[in-house]
């Protein structure tokens, strides 16, 4: 049993140094710091690391506050905890974040561009429907105004049907009165003008 621990432990132990291995890290924007060859500042300086360099994090001594890392020329040594940061210096993020400038700046242009077009093309639409409009209230005046016209006329027309037929009746009432007066007369005046028969005296009284 105690074998088998000890196995796993070794086994952890082993595994441990890969996967801090493969963790990258950043040397802070400080100029450039120096590496030694232990974790304090008591060994001996191996060499620098300019600020924004790219190096895989070995290890760390939480107790003396350093950090064992490879450059990027494949150098190993140790330094400075405080100057290893999870984030790229301004040396690499300054082109990265001037290109997604750029690209940002490409992309605003063509929305504007995109969207003048498109104002463009509103306007002149809306310029349309205006006109349309304006054609439309032309035309309902217009029509508006030849009803009225045309509701005068009707009137009017209503008016003089209403009077002639006024002036036919009162020519009927006329003729009719003038017939029935002549017939009156002629009634009156026909018993004198035709003269009676006598009556024979037959000596049947």
């Amino acid at each position: 049993m105690k074998y088998l621990i000890s196995l796993c432990l070794l086994i952890c132990a082993a595994v441990a140094p890969v996967a801090n291995a493969e963790q990258v890290r950043y040397i802070s924007d400080n100029l450039f710091t120096y590496m030694h060859s232990g974790p304090g500042t008591q060994y001996r300086i191996i060499g620098s690391v300019d600020a924004g360099t790219k190096v895989t994090l070995l290890s760390s001594n939480k107790a003396a506050g350093f950090t064992q890392i490879t450059d990027d020329r494949g150098r190993s040594g140790w330094v400075d905890s405080k100057f290893v940061s999870n984030e790229m210096g301004l040396k690499e993020r300054v082109p990265a974040l001037q290109t997604e400038l750029t690209e940002v700046k490409t992309k605003l242009a063509e929305a504007l561009t995109s969207s003048d077009t498109q104002n463009a093309g509103l306007k002149n639409t809306l310029a349309q429907r205006n006109s349309q409009i304006n054609d439309l209230e032309t035309r309902n005046n217009k029509l508006q105004s030849e009803l009225s016209s045309s509701q005068d006329e009707i009137r009017e027309l209503r008016a003089k049907i209403d009077t002639q037929k006024d002036d036919l009746l009162m020519k009927w009432f006329t003729y009719g009165g003038l017939v029935a007066g002549a017939g009156l007369l002629f009634g009156l005046v026909l018993p004198h003008i035709i003269p009676r028969r006598r009556k024979r005296n037959n000596g049947w009284a």
